[in-house]
């Protein structure tokens, strides 16, 4: 009878524990596969969650909770000039706005006790509407705030995915044509939405073309200061040459003296407004002729503005500007 019950808890076992266990294991193995690739489905996310943020004043370290358009009026005001096209704007305040979502899901303890900071070094630019117009010119000033809002507005909940997760969508003022990857500005391997794209028409906003003019002297007491073994002998023919550019045409790596240095080090260390620059030794000063604004990466709010003037809509800047990316609906 014994021998009887043990074949029939055996047989059970076959049948049923087996598949069990089998079908456990591959339950964990998926769980390990996705935590591996980092894969992250829209069904993670709830974004009624992120309707209103918490905003840290760098001036005063006063947290203040605003909700997420009014925040996005502040920044898209302070970010891009309000005489641009509207699908500029709204392209920016699509842009903001995701840029804000990945800000409050992956920087959460960056800024204790805040989503996102004020300071357009850390995070974003932003200011009241109050301060905002107090720098417009008088007869402007209703009806620029009117097209910010507008912008914001008409966009509301819009945000840019790849691969259904929000993207960190960097923004800058004026690419000189043609953006650049984040690898070759900040390393690492970077992002596929944000590759190297050209645009035309950004050679007509002159105003961020720019030259830097230092002494010889100056311009060794700057390079000491971070690099204190820094040698220079300006009679040696090539003492200074460009050695490399990155897809974007901007500097990769420069000889400066017996350093080798990034083309992003020397904007760094010399104040440059673009890493794109061409160098001159003009007698007794070196002369940095600078084309655009900004890192390069992502979108270029002139480009956004040329391409906007062309007759693109906001959505087919963001996709220019951003590889392989979605518009989706919060």
């Amino acid at each position: 009878m014994k021998r009887i019950i043990l074949y029939i808890l055996i047989f059970i076992f076959i049948c049923f524990g087996i598949p069990i266990i089998f079908t456990s294991s591959k339950i964990q193995n998926v769980s390990k596969e996705i935590t591996n690739n980092n894969e992250i489905t829209p069904n993670t996310y709830d974004y009624k969650d992120y309707q209103t943020i918490k905003l840290l004043h760098s001036t005063t370290n006063q947290i203040e909770e605003i909700k997420l358009d009014e925040y996005l009026y502040g920044v898209v005001s302070s970010e891009m000039p309000a005489n641009f096209e509207m699908e500029a704007l709204k392209a920016q305040a699509v842009v903001a706005r995701t840029y804000t979502i990945y800000k409050m899901l992956n920087d959460g303890k960056k800024h204790e006790g805040a989503n996102i900071c004020d300071n357009s070094a850390c995070c974003q630019a932003w200011i009241t509407k109050e301060g905002r117009m107090a720098r417009w010119e008088e007869s402007l000033r209703e009806s620029n705030w009117n097209k910010i809002v507008e912008a914001v507005n008409s966009t509301q909940g819009k945000i840019i995915t790849y691969k259904g997760v929000p993207i960190n969508a960097f923004f800058h003022s004026n690419s000189g044509g043609t953006t650049e990857t984040t690898a070759n500005v900040w390393g690492g391997t970077g992002y596929p939405y944000l590759q190297s794209v050209e645009t035309s028409g950004e050679d007509t906003y002159s105003q961020y073309s720019s030259e830097v003019v230092l002494t010889k002297q100056n311009f060794i007491n700057k390079i000491k200061e971070k690099h204190n073994n820094f040698e220079i002998d300006f009679n040696v023919t090539d003492c200074i040459k460009i050695l490399e550019y990155t897809e974007g045409n901007r500097v990769k790596k420069v000889k400066i003296g017996n350093l080798e240095l990034s083309g992003v080090e020397v904007r760094t260390i010399l104040g440059l407004k673009s890493a794109n620059f061409i160098i001159a030794i003009e007698g007794e000063n070196i002369k940095f002729k600078v084309t655009g604004y900004g890192h390069g990466v992502g979108m270029s709010q002139t480009g956004a503005d040329s391409m906007a003037k062309s007759g693109s809509n906001y959505e087919e800047i963001i996709k220019h500007f951003y590889t392989g990316v979605e518009i989706v609906n919060m």
